[in-house]
Formats: structure tokens, C-alpha cells, sequence
């Protein structure tokens, strides 16, 4: 855990003292389901801190302030898979209200295991397609940050999220450095679903040479109600 403290000093990230606990539990977990359902290929414990943990943590770095005095942020994390980067966004910030959603069956399982042994509130573990439930009114622009951490380009992806991201929200999505012409095929995408880059932001995990990207999408405007499109075609017909 030390390497952990560690890492997040140098992005200027901190830590409340029982996430240190909850973090090596989640390892536990991680690797003992690992044996059965495909999670993850990165399973030395050193690399899952460092290549998962901390690479998702970078993403409270642009997280905007609360929408209210008091009010928690709702955030809801799209192809959550091993829960990558929802939960350790949680464990660092356990204010935040979490809606983890992925469409695998065998993924959600596991996030309701470890909700339940983390002991983690505040936190819906949903199995279901981003292209459904931003058509249920429980759900439709219904979040105040939407991320989603290597999950599809660009163009698709802010198809998935954006309608799930109230007006003055945002969406966070994670990618590597060389991304200028997956962000010139998402511009009509962007202004068809009523967002706007707010920033590039390079990052550059401890131990690695390469920077990773933290790009950062405000809804400044409503989604049209067609987008987002059914199932699996915003994959097959990029906007």
C-alpha cells in the first residue's frame, strides 16, 4: 500500500485512511475471481495498483464540485467491468453516489460481491447496455459525471455517455496519448449530443514513459431524445 501512497502523492491525490484497507481487499477479491471470470490480464499486485487503481483515480482530478451545498455527486461508470475506475473513485471519495453498470452478467456479479464486502454505500450495481437504460427515465441525464475507461473510440462512446449526464455535467474518458484523430472523428458526435471538450489533460502513471489522457466533456446542452441508438449500433454506425 505504500507504493499506492506513493503514486497518488506525485499526481496530488490523497487518500482517507480506510481506503488503504479496502484497497488490498479489493486485490483479494480481484484476484480470486480472476481465476474464473475474465477481469482482468494484469494480476501482479504491484501492476494492478499502479496500471488500475491509480490510473483511475487520476480521474477525480477534473471531478467538478458538488451540485449543491451538501448534495453528493452521482456518477455513473459505463462497461464497469472489475470496476475500474468507479471504485477506487469511491474508496478515495466515498461521498460520491455510484451507479456501476456493465452488460455482463458474470462482471456485475462480481461488483455486487465486492460492494457487499467492502462494505460500500451508495453504490447500484446495474447489469444492462448504456444504449437502454439512457432511455429509462431513472436514468436518462439523470448523473452529474459519467465515466468510462477503455471501453470504445470516441465517437461511440460519447454516444453511451453524454445522454446519461444531466446539463452542467460532465463525461470523463480515458485514453492514451495519440488521440487527435480519434478527436476529430467524435466532433459531430460531440455537437449532436450536446457537449463540448473542456480538456486534454496528459498524465503520466509512476514507472511509466508514455502519458495517458484524461479528456473531459461538458453537457452544455440536452441530448436529442433519438441518441442514444439501439443496441450495438452506435458501435457498427459511429455518429
Amino acid at each position: 500500500m505504500d507504493l499506492l501512497l506513493q503514486a497518488c502523492a506525485q499526481l496530488g491525490l490523497s487518500l482517507p485512511p480506510e481506503a488503504l484497507a479496502r484497497f488490498a481487499q479489493y486485490t483479494a477479491v480481484l484476484l480470486e475471481w480472476n481465476q474464473q471470470v475474465n477481469l482482468t490480464a494484469i494480476t501482479r499486485p504491484e501492476d494492478i495498483l499502479l496500471k488500475h487503481y491509480v490510473d483511475s483515480l487520476t480521474g477525480l482530478l477534473p471531478f467538478p464540485p458538488p451540485p449543491a451545498a451538501g448534495a453528493d455527486l452521482t456518477v455513473v461508470d459505463v462497461g464497469a467491468g472489475a470496476g475500474f475506475p468507479g471504485v477506487p473513485m469511491k474508496l478515495a471519495r466515498p461521498s460520491i453516489r455510484l451507479t456501476l453498470v456493465d452488460s455482463v452478467g458474470k462482471k456485475t456479479a462480481f461488483l455486487r460481491h465486492l460492494v457487499d464486502v467492502l462494505g460500500l454505500e451508495g453504490v447500484a450495481v446495474v447489469t444492462g447496455r448504456a444504449e437502454e437504460l439512457a432511455h429509462q427515465p431513472q436514468y436518462r441525464e439523470g448523473f452529474d459525471v459519467a465515466v468510462s475507461r477503455a471501453v470504445a473510440p470516441l465517437p461511440t462512446l460519447l454516444e453511451l455517455l453524454l445522454p446519461l449526464v444531466r446539463v452542467g455535467g460532465c463525461a470523463i474518458a480515458w485514453k492514451r496519448s495519440a488521440i487527435a484523430e480519434e478527436l476529430w472523428a467524435a466532433e459531430r458526435a460531440l455537437g449532436l449530443l450536446g457537449g463540448r471538450l473542456r480538456q486534454k489533460r496528459a498524465l503520466r502513471l509512476p514507472g511509466e514513459e508514455a502519458d495517458r489522457l484524461l479528456l473531459v466533456f461538458d453537457k452544455v446542452r440536452p441530448s436529442p431524445p433519438a441518441y442514444p441508438r439501439r443496441p450495438g449500433v452506435p458501435a457498427k454506425r459511429p455518429l
